[in-house]
């Protein structure tokens, strides 16, 4: 992806992760993105809805800790089929070995950072809510004139469709603090994997 284009993607990319990574730990893992032929008794799994939690620094530092040998399993995963038995018990090892209780635990404090992650303006890093950092990308992509008509409407045409499902209310504000607190630690350990 040019490098221009990068800034564009990160509250989109979080919000993304957010989804991956919950239908990851519901073992579904992006069959919902594929066309699926009519089943009569049974509708598409939906992902669960984000448990929210308060955060804490040794849940934040054991993500940071964790994240590097997460990434060497999660890089050799197939896209669009759910992880195989062995992946997922590599995973919850990890979990385990950087104080989580297990793979799940794990997924659910990364989608609580994520959340908090979404609402921060990258060029500031305060937070300022996720729907006003999906407005100044628009903008900023609006204003790029060097960005070819094609790429600047796909952009647009994801950062509008952003827009139109929101993310949920971050319920624990404290939340906020603690993810600023880390917040360059946290964007250079999952920045990567939100473009």
């Amino acid at each position: 992806m040019p490098a221009l284009l990068r800034p564009a993607f990160v509250a989109l990319g979080v919000a993304c992760l957010l989804s991956a990574t919950s239908l990851a730990s519901s073992g579904t893992a992006f069959a919902q993105a594929q066309p699926a032929a009519p089943a009569p008794q049974a509708e598409p799994a939906q992902a669960p809805p984000l448990k929210q939690i308060a955060l804490t620094d040794k849940q934040i530092q054991g993500v940071l800790a964790a994240q590097k040998d997460m990434d060497v399993i999660t890089e050799k995963l197939p896209e669009n089929t759910p992880p195989d038995q062995k992946a997922i018990a590599q995973l919850d090892a990890i979990a385990k070995k950087n104080g989580f209780a297990g793979y799940d635990d794990y997924n659910n404090v990364i989608d609580n950072i994520s959340l908090v992650l979404g609402g921060f303006d990258p060029a500031t890093k305060k937070y300022v809510g996720a729907e006003a950092v999906i407005k100044a990308q628009i903008a900023q992509v609006d204003a790029d004139k060097k960005m070819p008509a094609k790429d600047r409407k796909e952009v647009l045409d994801e950062l509008n469709e952003a827009l139109k499902t929101p993310a949920p209310a971050v319920e624990n504000k404290a939340n906020i603090d603690l993810v600023a607190k880390y917040y360059d630690k946290l964007i250079a350990a999952l920045g990567d994997d939100q473009n």
